[in-house]
């Protein structure tokens, strides 16, 4: 099933979700092997097409990755939150953001598949140059996977909590992962949404984010 948006409301619609993840609709190999296909026509640093994609189907292996996660969620959510002002749009969703992740922390091994996107390469203790060249030719390639979901009546939510601590080594040695070799970019749900009616999100104004010859 394709939605028919235009590239535009592709754009403005894809959201991170959670809450409206449908755990009990199976998704179809081949609908995920389409949307990586989409997915390999992002941009990459010097040709290298250095990325790899691990979709994860198994149960028992989608158990062991959402008990990593959330054994980092428990840390990540006991850390102090940004101090903003009211007015902030970022502040006045917090508490639902906070929700939605505990949400999908608590849900994460229902989701009918799971993807970890990876670059081949170790980026730790990197110069920035470096890093910024190596993931970017992973993340534009992850979020036209994305959007390639949404076009589909499905979708997901870029999470990176299970590589903090040992998670991204304990991640590599249960799917057989290189780690020496392999960075992990997140962790992925991926499922059909209940209902396709997402919305632009609320953002901070353009002229608060955008800088014109000079900061």
């Amino acid at each position: 099933m394709k939605l028919n948006l235009s590239a535009d409301e592709v754009l403005k619609t894809t959201r991170s979700v959670r809450k409206r993840l449908d755990f009990d609709k199976p998704v179809e190999r081949s609908v995920v092997e389409e949307c990586l296909e989409i997915a390999l026509q992002a941009p990459t640093g010097s040709n290298s097409q250095g990325w790899h994609f691990i979709i994860v189907e198994d149960a028992a292996k989608k158990k062991a990755l959402s008990d990593i996660y959330m054994e980092n969620f428990k840390l990540y959510a006991g850390m102090p939150r940004p101090e903003r002002e009211a007015s902030d749009p970022r502040a006045q969703r917090m508490d639902k953001v906070v929700d939605s992740a505990t949400y999908l922390a608590k849900n994460f091994h229902r989701s009918p598949l799971l993807m970890i996107p990876a670059i081949e390469g170790r980026l730790d203790n990197l110069p920035s140059f470096a890093t910024a060249s190596i993931w970017g030719s992973l993340l534009p390639a992850v979020w036209s996977f994305m959007l390639a979901l949404r076009e589909r009546g499905m979708g997901s939510a870029w999470t990176t909590i299970h590589l903090m601590n040992d998670g991204e080594k304990k991640a590599a040695e249960l799917l057989g992962i290189p780690y020496d070799k392999v960075s992990q970019g997140g962790l992925f749900p991926i499922a059909y949404t209940l209902g396709t009616d997402f919305k632009p999100a609320s953002r901070l104004p353009l002229d608060r984010v955008m800088h014109w010859d000079k900061w």
